[in-house]
């Protein structure tokens, strides 16, 4: 089975089961501060998760791109990846644990659908703490469901948990659900989640019936939800018998491009075989942000900033293979004729991303050559005070500053009759890495809308900015990501030039005088059609006949949204610009504030 027969029989399958097929959302999270990116299927569904009515009803399901990064370091094996599909379903206050298990079951081993053998499945449950008792009503069911005892395995919090990390808001337990490859055991302790190979995750179900307090406690929801996720290159590579995913065709056109520029050849040996690997994953990650509606580029700060890494790890492996400069573009327009008929934004997007890719190759070829600059600076020192190694401190520096693999400096060390602090490298290596995982599950397992007051007006605010920008700027402004906590608003929009002191001005003046008309903000479901022929800003990338929510602020302004808003306008207080800058390309950045204001007291939905 391809990928695109997947997709569609996942969606039919939920359809037949009452979910509403809707579309995926932008790989950039929209007034979302937590996220860089959105990192699974739930994400854009939060609002509804907490308990917002969503247009489509409580039975949804469809396909989402994700981007997660806090794994980075593990690709290159045989399952992990930053760029990914998943395939979910979702119950915003419906059915539970039965049913979603129940159908995870059909799907997975009926005939009629993937057909897997109920033999192959192993199973993780949540084996409680002190706080939350056993999920012993998923093993129950998965008992029923044929599924042996040595095959369904209790396990902690860290393992079967989804939700807030030292934080409050929902969460819950989750069900896993893997599929045996035939290889064998790496011990006695080899189970689910084991990294031998053996157990090959591609489904979970998450029941999220809890909600964190703060002082550590877990209350029921009132709403209790279910959020599942399906890998959609891991469930393939299964599908096909393959050894790792990169052996399916979403990847197999990549790679032969990749031999064909290299030289070289796939599984010559485990070098080779990681660097084609990590350029695969890292150049369709970047062909897919660079292509997103929502435009990103590469940058120093935030969404940029994972672009710019991801972009220069594939140019330092390409350079391992003896790669050519310039090789990533073509590479990308790989990725977008492979993805065409499902993502044609990567074929409208494709002049940009070629453009892009060859101006970070060559921005980071300067980069090494300081980094050249720099390396002599260190040997010359060491030299000059009798040292004859290369601290794992200054090695880190070298690999994370200036991009230079530990290989790279031990072989330039070589040549100048020194060493290396292998072992200081690799701890130095280890404290960032556990630094960046840490802070990107805070940022996943966090990342749950904060509807407080305070950012739900300044949420509301930037509906009334952009139309402003519109009316002061021109209709080609639109939004190109945005920031919100409840001290301020960050606010990118795609103009090309910095905006003058009378443009603020009048763009305040603007925001300021909605606020002052005290204009009722109004919410109307309605189908992408006729939201487009309403005027009403968005990008429309949902699908024909999808009915999305339409947030009008009198007639003032009209925009597709699902987050919180108030009432009336009356309440936001004085809108203040701080500062307008560069963003990125293309990219201005508003940083705003709204100053006193009128207490809510319910007033806002």
């Amino acid at each position: 089975m391809k990928a695109r027969e997947l997709r569609q029989l996942y969606l039919d399958f939920f359809a037949g089961k009452g979910h509403t097929v809707i579309s995926g959302s932008s790989l950039i999270p929209q007034n979302d501060p937590t996220v860089l990116f959105t990192t699974a299927g739930m994400h854009p569904l939060v609002p509804f998760l907490l308990g917002e009515p969503h247009p489509c009803g409580k039975r949804l399901c469809n396909v989402q791109k994700c981007i997660r990064t806090g794994d980075i370091d593990e690709v290159g094996d045989a399952s992990h990846l930053t760029f990914f599909e998943m395939l979910g379903n979702w119950s915003l206050g419906d059915y539970f644990k039965e049913e979603a298990i129940a159908w995870s079951f059909e799907f997975l081993t009926s005939k009629d659908f993937l057909g897997f053998s109920p033999d192959r499945l192993s199973v993780t449950v949540f084996e409680g703490n002190d706080t939350v008792p056993m999920d012993a009503e998923s093993a129950a069911i998965w008992t029923k469901l044929g599924i042996p005892a040595g095959r369904i395995h209790p396990l902690p919090m860290k393992d079967n948990w989804w939700g807030p990390a030292g934080q409050t808001g929902p969460c819950g337990p989750d069900t896993e659900m893997f599929i045996d490859t035939g290889k064998s055991a790496c011990g006695s302790g080899c189970r689910p989640g084991c990294r031998c190979g053996k157990y090959f995750e591609i489904w979970n179900d998450v029941f999220m019936h809890y909600n964190k307090d703060r002082d550590g406690s877990y209350a029921p929801l009132k709403q209790r939800n279910v959020d599942t996720g399906m890998g959609v290159e891991r469930t393939v590579a299964m599908l096909q018998g393959r050894a790792n995913v990169y052996e399916t065709e979403l990847f197999a056109p990549l790679i032969a491009a990749i031999e064909d520029a290299s030289g070289r050849r796939m599984g010559a040996d485990a070098e080779t075989t990681r660097a084609f690997r990590v350029i695969a994953d890292h150049v369709r990650s970047a062909a897919f942000i660079l292509g997103d509606p929502q435009g990103v580029v590469p940058g120093n700060l935030g969404q940029g900033y994972v672009l710019r890494r991801l972009i220069r790890r594939a140019v330092r492996y390409c350079k391992k293979l003896g790669m050519k400069e310039g090789s990533l573009a073509p590479l990308a327009g790989v990725v977008a004729d492979c993805y065409s008929d499902v993502y044609p934004e990567l074929v409208a997007n494709r002049a940009k991303m070629s453009s892009e890719l060859a101006q970070e190759e060559s921005r980071f070829e300067q980069t090494l050559s300081k980094g050249m600059s720099e390396m002599e600076k260190v040997t010359g020192a060491l030299k000059a005070h009798g040292q004859t190694k290369i601290s794992g401190r200054v090695a880190f520096r070298l690999y994370d500053t200036y991009g230079f693999p530990l290989e790279f400096t031990e072989e330039i060390a070589r040549e100048q009759g020194l060493d290396v602090d292998r072992d200081g490298f690799e701890k130095a290596f280890d404290a960032h890495r556990e630094v960046s995982k840490q802070s990107a599950d805070r940022a996943f397992k966090g990342g749950l809308v904060d509807n407080s007051e305070m950012t739900t007006r300044l949420h509301t605010a930037t509906h009334l900015l952009q139309k402003s920008l519109r009316a002061v700027l021109g209709d080609h402004v639109k939004q190109r990501g945005s920031n919100i906590t409840a001290e301020r608003l960050r606010f990118d929009f795609a103009h090309p030039d910095k905006m003058t002191p009378e443009q603020i001005a009048e763009v305040e003046r603007l925001v300021n005088k909605a606020i002052e008309d005290d204009l009722p903000v109004t919410m109307e479901s309605m189908t992408v059609e006729q939201a487009r022929d309403t005027g009403a800003i968005a990008l429309f990338d949902a699908k024909y006949g999808e009915k999305v929510k339409v947030y009008s602020i009198g007639g003032f302004s009209s925009e597709v949204c699902g987050g919180p808003h108030v009432v009336r306008t009356g309440v936001l207080g004085k809108f203040r610009i701080q500062k307008e800058e560069s963003s990125s390309a293309g990219v201005r950045r508003i940083r705003a504030v709204l100053e006193g204001g009128a207490p809510v007291a319910g007033g806002q939905g």
